[in-house]
C-alpha cells in the first residue's frame, strides 16, 4: 500500500489527496463505528505507535504532487490518524512539500492528549468528529476501545479549539441511533464553538442505514444559528484518482 492516495472527490474539500499515516489492510482504530464504510475494526487499541516511516510519506507525496494537482492536502485513510506516532513529523512533511491548504479526519479520540493537539498545530484545519451527545450513546454509535470516554473526547475537542489558530470543524454522523438527539448535540456545539459543523449521514457503504434528505432537514434545524452545512446540500465534486485500488482500499464502493 501506498501511504497517499487519491485524489478522492471531498463534498467538504473538493479534489482531496490523502495521506494514510497507518496504512494498514487490517483495520487498526480506536473506535469501533457503527456506520463505518471499512466494516468492523479487527484491532481495536489506544496504543499509538509508528506504522509508516515519514521518508516513505514524504517520497508518496513528492511523487504524487508531480502527476496532480488537489485542491487540499487531507491525513485519514485506513484508521484513525492520530494513532501514528509521529504524526508531528508528517505534518511537516506536508508543509515543506506543498502550499496546499492541509488538514485531518480524526476521531477526536486522541485530542485530550497535548502531544497530539502539538502535532497538529500547523495544519489549516481539524475536522474533529463527535456523533453524540452522552456517554450511552457514544459506546453505542462509536464502540470506543476501553478508556476512551464521551467526556474525554469533549473535552479534548474544546482544549484543540481553544489552542488551535487553524480552523476546527465539527463533523456529526447522525443515524437512527443518534438522530433524536440531535438537539442536545446543537447545544454542545454551541459550547464547542466551531468554525464549521458538518452535518453528514452514511451515504458511503455501510451496514446502517442513512437518514433521508427530510430527515437530516429535521437535524439541521437545530442547528441555526451555527454555520453548518448538510452532506445532502453540499456541491459536489468529481475526481480521477492516480490509484483506483488505492483509493478503493479507503474509499470502498457500493
Amino acid at each position: 500500500m501506498k501511504t497517499v492516495y487519491g485524489p478522492v472527490p471531498s463534498w467538504r474539500f473538493g479534489k482531496s489527496l490523502g495521506i494514510d499515516p497507518v496504512c494498514r489492510r487490517e483495520k487498526i482504530c480506536s473506535f469501533n463505528c457503527e456506520y463505518c464504510q471499512l466494516g468492523e475494526t479487527k484491532v481495536l487499541t489506544t496504543k499509538r505507535k509508528i506504522f509508516v516511516e515519514a521518508e516513505t510519506v514524504e517520497a508518496d507525496l513528492k511523487n504524487a504532487l508531480a502527476k496532480t494537482k488537489p485542491d487540499m492536502i487531507t491525513i485519514s485513510g485506513t484508521a484513525e490518524p492520530t494513532l501514528a506516532l509521529n504524526m508531528g513529523e508528517i505534518v511537516k512533511i506536508i508543509k515543506k512539500n506543498s502550499t496546499l491548504p492541509s488538514g485531518i479526519l480524526t476521531n477526536s479520540s486522541f485530542l485530550d492528549k497535548k502531544e497530539v493537539r502539538d502535532a497538529l498545530g500547523n495544519l489549516n484545519i481539524v475536522v474533529a468528529k463527535l456523533d453524540a451527545p452522552n456517554e450511552e450513546i457514544f459506546k453505542k454509535i462509536n464502540g470506543p476501545a476501553e478508556g476512551i470516554t464521551f467526556s474525554g473526547v469533549l473535552e479534548g475537542i474544546k482544549k484543540m479549539k481553544s489552542e488551535f489558530k487553524g480552523e476546527l470543524h465539527l463533523q456529526m454522523m447522525f443515524t437512527n441511533t443518534n438522530k433524536d438527539y440531535a438537539e442536545e448535540m446543537a447545544e454542545i456545539s454551541r459550547e464547542i464553538n466551531p468554525d464549521e459543523v458538518q452535518l453528514n449521514t452514511p451515504l458511503r457503504p455501510s451496514k446502517v442505514k442513512p437518514l433521508s434528505k427530510d430527515e437530516m432537514e429535521q437535524v439541521k434545524k437545530h442547528f441555526e444559528g451555527l454555520d453548518s452545512v448538510c452532506v445532502y446540500d453540499a456541491e459536489k465534486t468529481t475526481s480521477k484518482p492516480l490509484d483506483l485500488n488505492e483509493m478503493h482500499l479507503r474509499r470502498p464502493e457500493k
